[in-house]
């Protein structure tokens, strides 16, 4: 039985092919607004890709430019045929055409879904990738001399001023790595060789952060050394001080960043997948309906539409037939004494097989 089944008469069925061959314009545009989604994001992680740990990161927008490209070619395929399908006598052209071209749409729009859901899922993947490429940015923030690592310090005091932020988890975090490189240190002075003794791996270590991590809103001038030492500072309690220093971590300031893109990115490319839906529906009820024309052999008549003719499993298995011997139709032999290698025929039930066919002079 036939899902969601719809008369069509010839007047129905010309303004539906007219509107479906607006909508595929439309879809044309939609895929160049997720190309340019993609674009923009996979700029956006370009952007901070040296405090990334995961260089993978980028299949999310790879994947929005792939079917942004995919769906400019797919629509303007699909409007070409809904044009002509306005008039029924050249359904015949496109005939074998249409039923492979809503199957590879089908799964087209399929992938536009995964898209979306993606934009939605991949947090616990950028936030291991932020945690980690910032762990280690910060170790070589004091290896300015050193090619390959001599931009990381500019790049850790832009991304602290830019989003407000101080560390990777926190401000303690530079508390425990050596920030400080070794030439701008006097080695001779009794405070830093006590320093870098009492510390197992000889790093000079303190309770003090970069000037970038000051925030620019307190009211008092910065303090960025010995921030636990209250006697060190008049007027001054750590624990209490939260406006002297950005106290969220840039890992936490940057993945809200991205998310808020990422979940805006995948509520737009929802609606471009329900709108290409839409379309991938309406281009099935006009299928079908013309080819029931077909078999009626009168263009003018009413013709029946539907989604699936005989349920989901059964309509599967015959469609993937059809597109299975598509290649051989044009080889079909009309001798009468020759079998057509295309044709399943099965015995009669009667157990009764057929010996000779008379042939027509």
């Amino acid at each position: 039985m036939a899902v969601l089944k719809v008369k069509f008469t010839k007047t129905k069925r010309c303004k539906l092919a007219q509107i479906l061959w607006i909508l595929n314009w439309i879809s044309v545009i939609t895929g160049i607004i997720l190309f340019s989604l993609g674009l923009f994001l996979k700029v956006e992680i370009r952007k901070k890709n040296e405090i990334m740990y995961n260089r993978e990161i980028h299949s999310v927008p790879n994947m929005l430019i792939a079917v942004g490209v995919i769906a400019c070619g797919i629509n303007f395929l699909g409007g070409k045929i809904c044009y002509d399908c306005s008039d029924s006598n050249k359904f015949h052209r496109w005939k074998l055409i249409m039923l492979p071209y809503i199957i590879c749409t089908f799964f087209f729009t399929f992938c536009v879904l995964v898209g979306a859901l993606m934009c939605y899922t991949m947090k616990n993947e950028l936030e291991e990738s932020l945690y980690l490429g910032l762990k280690e940015a910060l170790k070589f923030y004091k290896d300015t001399d050193i090619p390959g690592r001599c931009f990381l310090k500019k790049t850790i005091d832009l991304l602290q001023m830019e989003f407000r932020c101080c560390g990777n988890n926190g401000f303690r975090d530079w508390f425990e790595i050596q920030w400080v490189s070794m030439r701008y240190l006097d080695v001779s002075n009794k405070e830093v060789q006590d320093r870098l003794k009492s510390n197992v791996d000889g790093k000079y270590l303190m309770d003090s952060v970069p000037f970038s991590c000051c925030n620019i809103y307190s009211p008092r001038p910065c303090i960025q050394h010995q921030l636990t030492n209250n006697s060190a500072h008049y007027s001054y309690e750590f624990q209490t001080e939260e406006l002297n220093v950005w106290m969220t971590g840039c890992r936490q300031a940057l993945l809200e960043y991205y998310m808020q893109i990422m979940q805006s990115i995948g509520f737009t490319v929802l609606i471009i997948w329900l709108f290409e839906l839409s379309v991938l529906t309406g281009v099935r009820y006009l299928q079908t309906a013309l080819e029931n024309v077909l078999l009626q052999g009168d263009p003018d008549s009413e013709s029946e539409g539907w989604l699936l003719e005989n349920g989901f499993v059964e309509t599967a298995r015959t469609n993937f037939n059809i597109i299975k011997n598509l290649g051989k139709s044009n080889q079909i032999n009309a001798v009468s004494g020759n079998e057509d290698p295309n044709l399943n025929v099965t015995p009669s039930s009667h157990g009764a097989t057929r010996t000779h066919i008379p042939t027509v002079s």
